[in-house]
């Protein structure tokens, strides 16, 4: 009986750290992209208690066009995010070219500018930290709904609590696939390249979308007067090639303004990033087990576009 009742007296005691180990949030955001961002701060601005979990440190790069729409100003100044301190571009002309070099030129009635993802991630993100959200940066290892609530660990057994949670992990993850997503089980044939270079040639006020066999790139400035270049293709149009050297020599140059570009720009990074599987498949339906529970972000809400037009908005 002594020894029921010491085990008992463990087990409760257990239970106790246990508890006392587990923090609670209302609302867990996985992923701290644009999505993952903007929601923290919104929530956070709204007396919500937060937590972002995000895999990778700021400030970093991320395959992206890097050219916002102006329509995103009056939320971002909803926000306090004050854009002016990093000088973004202006944005107000589009060039748009074939694969065979012709081309055409308008005015952006609406605009937009350039700003890097390695500036503006970091940005949303000091502004979040300074109204009090919480952020961790490990891997979200599962996550469970019962009794009501959410239940999140990390990759090094972390506990997490919350009311709701939003996942905004981006294109694919793992996450999905515990899930069972329907659109985790399709391939996708598009990848994505991009690359800062210094190219002085090209005007502040610019945003060009040329494309070529297998895919289409869009160029235009950042905030630190490099040039982003990025694109997408096709795997079928990039796997004969070697590196991504070889298919902009053989493939990517054969749009003339792109061969130009190519033959006279300096990159800037030492390799470029690259993303696979982009899907263009709708990820998720109210039919799926998790639609009632769940709450989507960003690209986790639906599929890009090939040509979306529009800026990371």
């Amino acid at each position: 009986m002594y020894q029921e009742s010491r085990c008992f007296g463990i087990g409760i005691l257990c239970f106790n750290r246990y508890l006392s180990l587990v923090e609670h949030y209302d609302i867990i955001i996985v992923g701290a992209g644009l999505a993952g961002l903007t929601a923290a701060l919104d929530l956070t601005l709204k007396k919500h208690s937060v937590l972002v979990i995000e895999k990778d440190t700021f400030p970093r790069h991320k395959v992206c066009g890097e050219y916002v729409s102006n329509e995103v100003h009056d939320y971002l100044d909803h926000l306090g995010v004050g854009l002016e301190e990093v000088r973004p571009i202006s944005i107000n002309t589009l060039l748009l070219s074939t694969g065979k070099g012709k081309s055409v030129k308008t005015k952006l009635p609406l605009g937009g500018f350039g700003i890097s993802r390695y500036t503006f991630d970091n940005l949303l993100y000091q502004k979040a930290v300074s109204l009090g959200a919480n952020f961790l940066f490990q891997k979200v290892a599962s996550i469970s709904f019962q009794n009501n609530g959410f239940k999140v660990f990390t990759n090094i057994n972390r506990a997490f609590t919350s009311k709701f949670v939003i996942g905004a992990f981006g294109k694919r993850s793992n996450i999905d696939k515990s899930l069972d997503r329907a659109f985790i089980k399709r391939k996708s044939h598009w990848l994505g390249i991009k690359s800062h270079y210094v190219y002085d040639d090209f005007p502040d006020d610019l945003v060009a979308l040329h494309t070529f066999k297998g895919g289409y790139g869009g160029l235009s400035k950042t905030e630190s007067g490099a040039l982003n270049f990025c694109y997408l293709a096709t795997y079928k149009s990039f796997q004969k090639y070697k590196s991504v050297q070889e298919f902009n020599e053989n493939v990517i140059s054969q749009n003339p303004h792109l061969r130009t570009f190519l033959k006279d720009a300096k990159p800037i990074f030492e390799e470029p990033l690259s993303i696979a599987q982009i899907s263009f498949h709708k990820k998720g339906s109210r039919r799926e087990p998790y639609s009632d529970v769940w709450r989507f972000g960003g690209i986790d809400t639906s599929a890009l576009w090939e040509w979306y037009g529009d800026g990371y908005t």
